[in-house]
């Protein structure tokens, strides 16, 4: 086994810089910039809480999850620092690199000496895997030295852990200056630019895992070295061509049915889907490809419009973790992968750079909020791979990511825990972009953003005040949610179009400050009645929040049985659990009966109008109850139990 030798790293202290996961070049054709690194940071509220978290302790205990699971001992065989076999799925690489990514970011927001040294040792052993011509996979090293190189690359992901390698080797040296990561995934990209691509010299395949796309686009950004964006828009444009079918696979699944610029939807895996989105939108602002950025902003729309769960969450199918046909969105079956929820807020957020339609930022709201916080317990260090909208009571524990398990603290394929630990640690980058006329503010979090400071309460309570940290003529621009039926600025109502943002342009003093106010009035949404798991139910919003109702604050029934009555008002409850939710109650009816039928159809009559009724002996006997609902994203951290988000509705 031919091994490179280790990169020299530089032993002094690092320069901690917040986070920039996303930096167009100059020349990008973008319609917004984001906050460059060490600028954004988040300082306090509910953000700030998930975020010290994450840091504080599951990051660092990811490292001993790692370890214990084999990860790192794949990476020391490959070294030759050790003998014996390869253990777990063969992407085990991925998830240190998604861990050094989180490590990076998190010691941009919070410098620490464990942290670093954590981060030196993890990447001194990453180098030392590494082959001599920058090739690394370590699975693949140990396991499958006979067959080659690449030799199943629809299953190997090969290609899938080059590009989280990059993604990672960007965030360290962005976020902590050290460039030994870099070097590693510098030597493999250019191993990569050597083996694939157009032309008879190269081999023209694809890896079955998009990733790599966004990872190569990420490097040019870092290195300035085109080959690796080249390589990129090749590997964008290669898919739909049967390159996945010549392997004799099935194509769809692998997002490789229809070529990228010319899909209508997303369709297949959801987390390789939107990941390949995502990197097609890099592509298309690099490259100003707007024929591939338009076709990006359809398959957006129509994900949006027919296959999004009510929380953003993406993924219909615990077969193949794929999207169904549209509007397939079951409720208790829903898949909704954590990781799905990533990779969809990591394309909106590409599309709102671009575009700086807020519709983007109003997406990538939903899914913090529904899609992505709901897949990790409060105390930050238990998890959820599958995020469906209902558990039944009784619900068997069978597969080992089922929900019914409760939260774990990893998994077997532990894709999703240091997914979620890079985007907390990340996330000061993806609240405010600029421009040269100013700044704006897409989502609401307590913290510094150049040119302004914001203190919020949401999403519990709808207030944001914004001030100036710089004087001068600029413009801030105010987000509006869709959610915000009247919102005030200084205590005066605006007039805005439903989804226009506020702009606020003056000669700003610093210290000069505005305070917005959003209705939080909570609503009732019906779901289209092509949705069938949903017809006939209802399911409640306050502010950006789904709400579920979970057995815990239910007395004298099961979740499984309540009708709510929409002709009683829904009354807010301020809580001290759960970090300080604002629970609602609604009111309902529960069987009073308990008796099971013993055949669970009913027969339906003909009314004298010809209408058909459920005849009145077939109707089980019921009593008005009380029912609360808890924000979605909270539910199971006080032990698994029944819940829903759809309610059936009292007729």
């Amino acid at each position: 086994m031919t091994t490179t030798s280790p990169p020299t790293i530089d032993t002094a202290t690092a320069t901690p810089r917040t986070a920039e996961p996303v930096r167009p070049t100059a020349a990008a054709h973008v319609t917004l910039r984001p906050l460059p690194a060490g600028v954004p940071r988040i300082t306090g509220g509910f953000w700030s809480v998930r975020q010290d978290r994450n840091g504080r302790d599951a990051i660092r205990s990811g490292y001993d999850q790692l370890e214990a699971a084999g990860n790192f001992r794949n990476l020391r065989i490959a070294a030759g620092l050790e003998q014996g076999d390869a253990v777990g799925p063969i992407f085990m690489d991925s998830d240190v690199y998604k861990w050094l990514e989180a490590v990076a970011w998190e010691y941009g927001r919070e410098p620490a000496d464990d942290l670093l040294a954590l981060q030196r040792d993890v990447t001194a052993l990453v180098a030392a895997a590494q082959q001599d011509d920058g090739y690394i996979d370590s699975v693949q090293q140990i396991r499958h030295a006979e067959q080659g190189r690449y030799f199943d690359l629809p299953w190997s992901h090969e290609m899938y852990c080059a590009g989280h390698l990059m993604q990672a080797a960007v965030a360290q040296s962005r976020a902590t200056g050290d460039r030994g990561l870099l070097e590693v995934a510098i030597r493999n990209a250019d191993h990569l630019v050597r083996t694939f691509g157009p032309g008879e010299l190269h081999v023209q395949d694809i890896d079955g895992h998009p990733v790599v796309e966004m990872g190569l686009v990420e490097l040019y950004r870092e290195t300035g070295n085109r080959d690796y964006l080249d390589l990129a828009h090749w590997f964008v444009d290669a898919r739909g061509h049967g390159i996945i079918e010549r392997h004799g696979k099935e194509p769809t699944y692998f997002s490789d049915r229809v070529p990228v610029r010319e899909a209508t939807t997303v369709e297949g895996h959801a987390v390789r889907a939107v990941y390949l989105a995502a990197g097609a939108v890099d592509v298309a602002i690099e490259t100003g490809d707007d024929e591939l950025l338009s076709a990006s902003e359809q398959q957006f729309h129509a994900m949006m419009a027919s296959k999004a769960f009510i929380t953003g969450g993406l993924g219909a199918r615990w077969d193949w973790e794929a999207f169904g046909d549209p509007y397939e969105l079951p409720t208790d079956r829903g898949y909704a992968e954590t990781c799905a929820a990533i990779g969809g807020i990591q394309w909106a957020w590409r599309l709102l750079l671009a575009t700086g339609k807020p519709v983007y930022a109003d997406a990538i709201e939903r899914l913090l909020y529904n899609a992505f916080i709901p897949g990790v317990s409060l105390t930050g260090t238990e998890y959820f791979y599958v995020n469906p909208l209902q558990l039944r009571d009784h619900a068997h524990t069978d597969e080992n990511r089922s929900p019914a398990h409760g939260r774990r603290g990893w998994f077997d394929c532990a894709c999703c825990p240091p997914n979620i630990m890079r985007t907390f640690a990340s996330l000061d980058g993806y609240i405010a972009t600029e421009t040269g006329d100013g700044v704006q503010i897409h989502q609401y979090a307590t913290g510094d953003f150049g040119r302004v400071r914001i203190e919020t309460d949401l999403p519990h309570r709808g207030t944001a005040r914004i001030t100036a940290l710089q004087g001068g003529a600029w413009t801030l621009r105010l987000r509006v949610p869709a959610w915000s039926d009247r919102t005030t600025v200084d205590g005066e109502a605006v007039t805005n179009e439903p989804g226009e943002p506020i702009d606020i342009s003056r000669e700003w003093t610093e210290g000069d400050s505005v305070e917005v106010a959003f209705d939080m009035t909570p609503h009732v949404f019906a779901a289209d009645e092509r949705i069938d798991a949903a017809r006939g139910q209802v399911a409640i919003e306050r502010g950006p929040l789904v709400y579920a109702v979970e057995q815990h604050d239910q007395q004298g029934f099961t979740v499984d049985d309540v009708v709510v009555d929409l002709h009683q008002p829904i009354a807010e409850a301020p809580r001290d659990d759960l970090d300080g939710i604002v629970a609602l109650r609604l009111a309902g009816r529960a069987p009073s009966d308990h008796a099971e039928a013993s055949w669970p159809y009913r027969r339906v009559e003909a009314g004298a109008s010809g209408t058909h009724a459920v005849a009145a002996d077939a109707r089980r006997a019921s009593q008005p109850v009380a029912v609360t609902a808890i924000p979605y994203y909270a539910w199971a951290n006080r032990g698994v139990a029944p819940m829903r988000v759809w309610l059936p509705v009292e007729r």
